[in-house]
């Protein structure tokens, strides 16, 4: 008989690491497993030794709560947070340029959000890293859109910290992460909660166990999820997903007063997309989506943006998005024959 309970699934870990490390192309040594993205990225945030006056650059299209967690940083400790502004519509080189221009010899830290959960624009992160690896600048990469829904290699991306969701496009349990640490920033780095076991412990130092009792049921879950993930293949993921949105938005512009506030037409789409529709409100048109037809999009709100987010996964089926179209041609139509 096979032993049963949590101290036999403790000890799958090993296997996840392998598993998920060709998925990433690192290596197991570098991948920590904790609950989500942005526990992840605060323990970048939190533990990348800083002092008063070191810069860091951010985004104002960054995930609002990491966005919290540098200013906390710069509230209590003096670091200098800097904001590389651009648009998601700008071209490449424009997004490249608004933050080159901000990275000083002062940049210790420099966050890149790969794909906007707002708009699900992809920023070339690859492009980012090196001059900042060349400055000495140590890069984040907030990858929890991206992992898993096309190709990414942190070896190729050339950053020291990259963090994602596991349950969002490979399809494990809600409550499982992944942090990916360079094995040469490893030591320097603090853990966000203080370790359970004694020194030397490498990137166990950051892995989920150190908070205490945690789901190991959950975390069980991981494996099964990425051998699928694996047998499909992220080139298969990201075609299907980026064929998905263009078929939705090729019918949907037909509608009257119809914007889309995402980039289509480059090799780096997904399956994420903002658009909202002229004189309406976008709050309104997701309700009468959501009550009238149970359909489900995301209100978003950012800046200068207000709209809806659609992100279809590979398990979605063109008549779907159909429907989708035909119930929002249908609540533009009752939204304006209002008085």
């Amino acid at each position: 008989m096979q032993p049963v309970g949590e101290q036999h699934l403790d000890l799958g870990l090993p296997e996840i690491k392998a598993e998920l490390a060709g998925l990433i192309d690192c290596d197991p040594g570098e991948i920590a497993l904790n609950r989500n993205s942005t526990e992840g990225l605060c323990t970048a945030v939190f533990g990348i030794p800083l002092a008063a006056g070191d810069q860091v650059v951010i985004s104002p299209w960054d995930y609002p709560s990491v966005r919290a967690a540098w200013l906390r940083r710069q509230e209590r400790e003096g670091v200098e947070v800097v904001t590389a502004d651009c648009d998601l519509m700008d071209g490449d080189d424009e997004i490249y340029e608004a933050y080159a221009a901000v990275l000083t010899t002062r940049t210790r830290v420099l966050q890149i959000t790969h794909m906007s959960h707002w708009t699900g624009r992809v920023v070339r992160a690859r492009r980012l890293c090196r001059p900042a690896r060349d400055n000495g600048t140590v890069t984040v990469v907030d990858g929890a859109q991206t992992f898993a829904q096309m190709p990414v290699s942190f070896r190729d991306l050339g950053c020291d910290f990259f963090v994602t969701s596991l349950h969002k496009w490979m399809g494990a349990p809600v409550g499982n992460g992944m942090l990916v640490v360079r094995e040469g920033v490893i030591d320097r780095t603090w853990p966000l909660p203080a370790p359970f076991g004694p020194p030397p412990l490498r990137v166990d130092k950051f892995d989920h166990w150190n908070l205490g009792t945690y789901n190991s049921v959950l975390q069980a879950g991981i494996l099964p999820a990425a051998r699928f993930h694996g047998e499909i293949g992220a080139e298969a993921v990201h075609a299907r997903v980026r064929e998905l949105t263009r078929y939705w938005v090729e019918r949907v512009r037909g509608i009257p007063g119809f914007t889309l506030h995402t980039p289509v037409d480059t090799d780096i789409l997904g399956a994420v997309s903002l658009f909202s529709i002229d004189g309406l409100d976008s709050g309104t048109v997701e309700e009468q989506l959501r009550d009238e037809h149970r359909i489900q999009v995301k209100y978003r709100e950012v800046r200068q943006l207000s709209g809806m987010r659609v992100s279809p996964h590979i398990y979605m089926r063109e008549s779907e998005l159909d429907r989708f179209v035909e119930a929002l041609a249908e609540v533009v139509d009752k939204q304006r024959a209002r008085p």
